[in-house]
Order: C-alpha cells, then structure tokens, then sequence
C-alpha cells in the first residue's frame, strides 16, 4: 500500500514548533552559561534594595556580602552558588536546568551541616526570560513549607536573577505587597581569596 506524504502545512506547522520551542528554551540555557563563565570565581555585593524596613535587626546590616560560583561539575545543568553573610556560611542558590525551565531552589544548613527547617524552597521559571534575567514564582512545595512553618508573608514570593558577565549579578525577592529585596555583586572584580566551603559542604574548591 502506497502511503500518502504528509500534507506540506503539516510538515511547517511541525517545524514551526520545533523551531518555536528551541527558542524558548534558548534564554535559559544561555542564562546558564553567562553564570557558569564565572565558575570558581568569588564576588562582593551590597543590598540595593530592601523596602520595606525591617522591624527586626537586620541580617545583612554591617555584614560582607559574598557570592561563590563553585557547584559546576555539570555547569549546563546545575550550578550551586554559595551566598555568605558574614560568617554565616548557611545558605546556597541551586539552579537546576529541566527540561522546560530552569529551577530556583535554597538550600539552607546549619553550621554541622544539618538541613534548616526552612530550607530547599523556591520555584520554578514559568516565562522563557532571558539570557539576563530570569523569575522564580513560589512552587507549591514550599508554599506547603512556608504555611507550615508560619511564614505566611513569603507564601507570595517571585524570586530573580540578573547576570550580566563581568558587569553585575542580582539577586531578588518580590512581593506583590511592595516587600522588595536585591543584593548587587560586582563581577568586575574577583576577590583575591576565596570563601571557606558552605556548610554542609566539606568539598574544597579546587574539588568542587
């Protein structure tokens, strides 16, 4: 039996969607790959951005600001960025490539290494973005985790990131209540020394 080809509408419409997806997909990787250029590199940053003022002492008040581009064993699928406070080594940005988006999550440990009550939130990218910027609305998961624990406030959060190589890295927190947070880091200059592992994570650089 002689089979018919496919119509040639249907043969563009395929290719258009081929060719619609590989666009999409595009920003997320090139996200990926602006940060990851920056791999074993270490930056200062100061809050931009932190409206409205807190009640409550500060965290990041009088600190040292540092980020760590250092969890690049597979830079095209995840990359762990080490966010020091000061002495406080609790917390890493993990970025994870999916197949359709890129995922935010925050890995909070205690100073032995055990994970915080609070900790693996975020979301996932629901808009292409772009090569710079990128949006993490809140996933279910931590919702669930946020009402848990009584954090209600953040139950509403949209986390950034903007990467502009050897310009500038953002950091960021939304709400649509007006609560604004964004810490800036210079990528022009490195630091000349690197900060010490994060806790939970006893892996040097130079193995990392």
């Amino acid at each position: 039996m002689k089979i018919s080809p496919l119509p040639l509408c249907t043969v563009m419409l395929a290719s258009a969607f081929a060719t619609s997806a590989a666009s999409a997909a595009a920003p997320a990787d090139a996200f990926m790959a602006a940060l990851a250029s920056h791999c074993g590199q270490a930056f200062a940053g100061r809050v931009v951005a932190n409206v409205p003022a807190s009640t409550t002492p500060d965290p990041f008040e009088g600190k040292a600001l540092v980020m760590h581009v250092r969890g690049c064993d597979a830079p095209t699928q995840e990359l762990r960025v080490p966010f020091h406070v000061g002495a406080d080594h609790s917390r890493t940005w993990v970025l994870r490539r999916s197949q359709d988006n890129l995922q935010l999550k925050h890995d909070h440990r205690h100073e032995d290494g055990r994970p915080d009550a609070v900790t693996m939130y975020g979301g996932h990218s629901l808009r292409p973005g772009t090569a710079v910027r990128q949006e993490f609305p809140v996933d279910a998961e931590s919702v669930a985790m946020f009402k848990r624990e009584g954090l209600a406030g953040s139950v509403s959060n949209t986390w950034a990131m903007e990467v502009e190589p050897g310009q500038r890295f953002i950091y960021e927190l939304a709400r649509p209540d007006g609560r604004l947070f964004r810490v800036e880091f210079d990528l022009s200059k490195p630091l000349p020394e690197l900060p010490p592992a994060p806790w939970g994570d006893d892996k040097t650089e130079k193995d990392a």
